[in-house]
């Protein structure tokens, strides 16, 4: 039997169960999740800080327009989802160039010497360093209360979530959309390709060229808590060309090598070799070794070609709604993004100027096409 709803939404990440919470309110919504579970492969491996000057300047909006609802999550939380953190970058001489970029338009950063982030991060090798800068309002998100509490809002709203629902095939008919799962049939006038990695596949899948997302690994390893350290305090740490980070996490410490390796959309695992590298770039930063690794992981980051998520209907077929390319933005967007979406959906004004909205649309890949 065909289930008939106003709205499909391909993908259970953050960007698919936002979308759900807001576009439940006024639409008929059903959610397709290929997994198991919600938020498998992008959202449940993410690092999980929000970063206001994190991205280019569209996402630095993004950034903005979401930190209001992350602090006071109505509906979806009954206290804030973001918790003090502080992020430091630090430089050698030779990425000096790449702080002074980063900093050329954030906002609320502080320059600091080596010696004063060495105070911050007191394992730092500061007769490494040129520079540094400090944000403190970098914060913590609660990755699952947030993704959790989407998917209460949505079900609360009337919202169908199905799991376990690989789609098979997209079909348009007429004023509809018919699309096959391992898990039913299902109709809409409206599908919301929300499918993360496999954004392109869907995209194909409905007879549409691919827009050219880019789907790199993001590896990360737990280590030990360097001996004789509280941790608890110290801000997420980086080096500013982005070659590795660490930060505190349940009482060990996170560090990631900062890889963008290109792969093919699938359960992605760390590479070990990379995983060893992006380690040693963190033992040269700091005056500690590495003594073990507790345990490792990786996730999959998809970017659209000029690194800024794609967002509203596809001119080539009715009824496709892009909501994908979010990279390593996703969670601290998902605010804006979903408000967004359900903006451009229901055909109500958006909160959002008209160059960012522009700035997101589809149409920016299709001209001269």
């Amino acid at each position: 039997m065909t289930q008939q709803t106003d709205v499909l939404i391909v993908g259970g990440g953050i960007a698919g169960i936002g979308a759900a919470a807001r576009l439940a309110k006024t639409a008929n919504v059903t959610v397709l999740e290929g997994e198991a579970a919600l938020g498998y492969h992008s959202t449940g491996r993410s690092a999980a800080i929000f970063i206001r000057n994190y991205g280019n300047t569209t996402l630095r909006i993004l950034n903005a327009a979401s930190e209001p609802e992350l602090m006071q999550p109505d509906g979806v939380s009954d206290r804030s989802l973001l918790s003090p953190r502080g992020e430091l970058l630090i430089a050698t001489g030779q990425e000096m160039t790449a702080l002074d970029a980063y900093l050329d338009d954030a906002e609320n950063m502080e320059r600091l010497t080596p010696e004063q982030a060495g105070e911050l991060v007191p394992i730092l090798n500061t007769h490494r360093l040129a520079g540094a800068a400090f944000e403190s309002g970098a914060q913590e998100i609660d990755v699952d209360r947030l993704l959790q509490g989407y998917a209460r809002l949505a079900t609360s709203r009337g919202a169908q979530i199905v799991k376990d629902a690989t789609v098979t095939s997209l079909l348009r008919n007429d004023s509809t959309w018919s699309v096959e799962t391992t898990h039913g049939s299902f109709e809409a006038p409206i599908v919301v390709n929300a499918a993360g990695a496999w954004a392109d596949d869907i995209a194909r899948m409905a007879g549409l060229a691919p827009l050219g997302l880019v789907c790199f690994r993001r590896s990360a390893a737990i280590i030990p808590t360097p001996e004789g350290y509280d941790i608890s305090k110290w801000p997420l740490f980086g080096s500013a060309s982005e070659d590795f980070y660490a930060k505190p996490d349940a009482g060990a410490l996170m560090v990631s090598p900062a890889d963008e390796d290109p792969v093919d959309p699938h359960d992605v695992w760390a590479d070990d070799m990379v995983l060893a590298e992006g380690l040693h770039r963190f033992e040269q930063a700091v005056n500690v070794p590495v003594t073990r690794v507790l345990h490792s992981w990786a996730g999959l980051r998809t970017f659209a070609v000029d690194r800024t998520p794609i967002v509203g209907f596809d001119p080539r077929k009715t009824g496709f709604f892009w909501l994908a390319g979010q990279g390593g933005y996703g969670i601290q967007t998902a605010p804006a993004l979903s408000r967004l979406a359900m903006n451009l959906i229901t055909q109500t004004p958006p909160d959002l100027a008209e160059q960012t909205v522009s700035a997101l649309t589809p149409d920016r890949f299709l001209k001269g096409k």
